[in-house]
């Protein structure tokens, strides 16, 4: 499989993971806050099991190749670890990942680098986290983001490097977080704002000694001992504290403007509070040259040193994207240094959803020879006859989905199409009262909101929803299935609540419903661990219709009674991503039950991204057997 890890750029907060572990010895201290987010440049790599070793060829942004290999044993590993060198961070992370899970081996092509190294960009951090996701994701540790960040620390640490807490952050891709330092525990918040922000990294092509400034700055904790130290904590304390959680209110608001007041204002604390502390390091004439370069000042809000500070790295937040452009023009011709765009984008809002509906319906012939399933008439609770496909897409609509696509196959699409898009023959529809034809003028203006796309050969629910691939583009989506309903036992759809899940969390959300046993073999299955307990989750795993022995062992969740389980409902918000990972099935041929499946890959989507389970209350009707159908007929009209 093929990963990414992005570098980290430090918004706002330098030192603060410092100044906020010194907490467990000096509890009177603030605790730290920092915001970063991960850059659009970083580490690629594809990765494979191998049987007894830990191999890594690299391409490093100067493009010189490396190759190391070593044989995974504890010793070993460690011993390379504290050699430090580029191959001890891959060294220490598998020392780590060894001892607590004992895995084989992996080998890691690092095919592709464009991240900067040493430019404050945490690209060791990158590399440990690569490391830590690609065992998690070949030996399926079912580690979280979280866990993955905390295995890339534990292996940086364990070679002589000494990095700051906040550097593996880059575990959480390009999303922007804010994290917080208190002693050894850390809390972390992801991020979304509302408008895309503009900002670029300057490399001052000067040079900074790291370590040198975080040990003058050290000196200031855990206790003060003169009005030099005070100045420093109250710096990396309260103000940083004010700064930080007002730049994450800026951010959130996409309001570029304060961001860039807020930079100013925390490099002129800087340099006042913590530049003292290490003059020959931090004085850094490059850097403040660049800051107060005049030529770009009308295309930025402001900047800030980079990290540690010094003449390193400066950062700056554009006005947009056009003065984005133009200022690093500038900054390329006038003072003849490199620069990297970093941009932070918006969430889209959903506004498609995708409707499979090329089956068959095998259990439902003959019936289904003559009449697809998605077109089988129900009666809603008002007693009108419609067909099952209609309400589906009402849910849709209902949920503010402003464009559907149906899935159907070729030589079936007339059907679908006559009902959405024509209304009766003429002499038809002077035979319905004024009632039903303002009724029939109502189909045709949910028509407006539909599109079709055909699968040409029935390859599984997973290919169906590939189909959809270009027409759903980069943007997220709701996934509905064309044989069930839903029913919200809300006041609104079942559906907007996932919508508006996906809002709070920025990554793909599941239905998911409490399902007894005996019907667990029928559905996919999610486990995890519960952030709203009995309603939202956030998911370690996603199973394809597990046996009983298997769900007992694996898919059980705390709290639940022994024989219920957590299934799929039916209904889910994905981020396009998914597509990836299809594609990559049916390059590859894997197939499950005869078939290109979707639960799969929305594990690995759980795994990259993360997936929230969110448990609806309300009902899903399956028509897809005869019994089911019954019971929809039966019950459907009467909720």
């Amino acid at each position: 499989m093929k990963l990414f890890v992005p570098g980290r750029i430090c918004l706002f907060g330098e030192y603060s993971d410092l100044a906020g572990g010194y907490r467990r010895i000096n509890a009177d201290l603030e605790k730290g806050y920092t915001l970063i987010s991960g850059t659009n440049q970083g580490i690629y790599a594809e990765v494979k099991p191998h049987p007894s070793k830990l191999i890594l060829h690299s391409s490093l942004d100067d493009g010189k190749k490396m190759d190391f290999q070593i044989s995974m044993q504890r010793e070993a590993l460690l011993e390379e670890a504290q050699k430090g060198g580029f191959f001890s961070y891959a060294a220490g992370v598998a020392y780590q990942i060894y001892v607590h899970y004992r895995v084989r081996g992996i080998e890691i092509d690092n095919y592709s680098t464009d991240l900067p190294l040493k430019k404050g960009l945490s690209s060791s951090a990158a590399i440990c986290v690569l490391v830590a996701r690609a065992f998690n994701r070949i030996y399926d540790l079912k580690m979280t983001t979280r866990g993955e960040m905390e295995y890339a620390y534990l292996g940086e640490v364990t070679t002589p490097s000494r990095c700051g807490r906040m550097d593996q952050g880059c575990a959480y891709s390009k999303r922007p977080i804010v994290m917080i330092f208190d002693g050894d525990r850390i809390d972390i918040e992801e991020l979304h704002v509302t408008k895309n922000l503009y900002f670029i990294f300057v490399d001052l092509h000067a040079g900074k000694d790291t370590m040198k400034t975080i040990a003058m700055v050290n000196r200031a904790f855990p206790f003060t001992d003169n009005e030099q130290n005070k100045r420093v904590q109250e710096y990396l304390g309260p103000t940083n504290r004010r700064i930080v959680l007002e730049a994450v209110e800026a951010l959130k608001n996409g309001n570029a403007q304060r961001i860039g007041e807020l930079m100013r204002e925390a490099q002129s604390q800087f340099d006042m509070h913590i530049q003292p502390m290490c003059p020959e390091q931090l004085t850094a004439p490059v850097l403040h040259k660049v800051l107060g370069y005049e030529t770009i000042q009308p295309y930025i809000y402001g900047g800030k040193g980079v990290g540690s500070q010094g003449d390193g790295s400066a950062q700056f937040i554009a006005k947009d994207e056009e003065s984005q452009k133009k200022a690093i023009e500038i900054i390329k011709r006038e003072l003849k240094m490199s620069c990297l765009p970093l941009v932070i984008q918006s969430q889209q809002k959903v506004c498609k959803a995708v409707i499979p509906a090329a089956g068959f319906g095998t259990r439902l012939f003959p019936a289904s020879k003559i009449l697809k399933k998605e077109l089988f008439p129900i009666i809603d609770n008002s007693g009108r006859v419609k067909p099952l496909i209609m309400e589906v897409v009402e849910e849709a609509v209902e949920s503010e989905i402003e464009e559907i696509c149906i899935i159907v196959q070729k030589d079936e699409l007339h059907m679908f199409e006559d009902y959405f898009f024509n209304p009766p023959r003429i002499e038809n529809y002077k035979k319905l009262s004024k009632a039903q034809q303002k009724y029939s003028d109502y189909i045709l203006g949910l028509g407006d909101h539909v599109s079709f796309v055909t699968q040409d050969v029935q390859e599984g629910f997973g290919h169906a929803v590939y189909c959809a691939r270009d027409w759903v583009g980069d943007e997220p989506f709701l996934l509905m299935l064309g044989d069930h309903l839903y029913v919200s036992k809300d006041d609104r759809r079942c559906a907007m609540n996932l919508l508006e899940i996906y809002e709070k969390t920025g990554h793909s959300v599941v239905g998911l419903k409490i399902t007894d046993e005996k019907e667990i073999h029928n559905y996919g299955c999610v486990t995890g661990v519960w952030d709203k307990e009995g309603l939202i989750l956030n998911a370690t795993e996603v199973y394809e219709k597990p046996e009983i022995g298997y769900a007992k062992e694996h898919m059980h969740i705390d709290g639940m009674d022994d024989n219920l389980y957590l299934t799929l409902f039916g209904q889910y918000v994905l981020t396009p991503k998914i597509f990836e990972y299809i594609e990559e099935n049916i390059k590859h041929n894997f197939r499950e039950r005869g078939e290109f499946q979707l639960t799969s890959c929305l594990d690995r989507l759980r795994q990259e991204e993360g997936i929230t389970g969110y448990v609806i209350n309300g009902e899903r009707f399956d028509i897809g057997i005869p019994e089911s159908y019954w019971k929809t007929i039966v019950d459907f009209k009467n909720i």
